[in-house]
């Protein structure tokens, strides 16, 4: 599978949760999902596993990180390495994001995705060859 996109951390937590006030979102990442080839990387998932048991108003639990889990292993999954942290403090110092911001990026870049999900970057901005698109504007 060639990934079109990479998806942030909170395009899954928005994809699963039951929480009310996230109805909306939820709605539009659950068609991201079902729409957009994508890719994401061990930090998604692992921030995805953190927040799932975290945030108890979420409504997620294991089955959803089984889940995720599952879908995991269909999808493709950029894995943190020396490589990909010294590609991220670059982007970091270049372009002012923080690391855990820049090593999204890195990975998305190592990817070839083109186009980067998520809320937490500025929406339109090209950074080094990824765009962000805020899919909650």
């Amino acid at each position: 599978m060639i990934a079109e996109a990479f998806f942030d951390t909170n395009i899954l937590l928005y994809a699963g949760s039951s929480a009310p006030a996230d109805s909306v979102k939820q709605r539009k990442a659950a068609e991201l999902f079902l729409t957009v080839p994508f890719a994401i990387s061990a930090q998604v998932l692992q921030e995805y596993i953190a927040n799932a048991l975290g945030k108890k108003t979420l409504g997620l639990g294991e089955g959803n990180i089984n889940a995720m889990l599952e879908m995991a292993g269909i999808a493709e999954v950029q894995p943190i390495t020396l490589e990909l942290i010294i590609k991220a403090v670059q982007i970091r110092r270049h372009f002012q994001v923080s690391h855990w911001d820049a090593t999204i990026i890195a990975a998305a870049l190592e990817l070839g995705c083109k186009t980067l999900y998520t809320e937490d970057l500025n929406h339109g901005q090209d950074y080094g060859g990824v765009r962000v698109v805020n899919p909650f504007l």
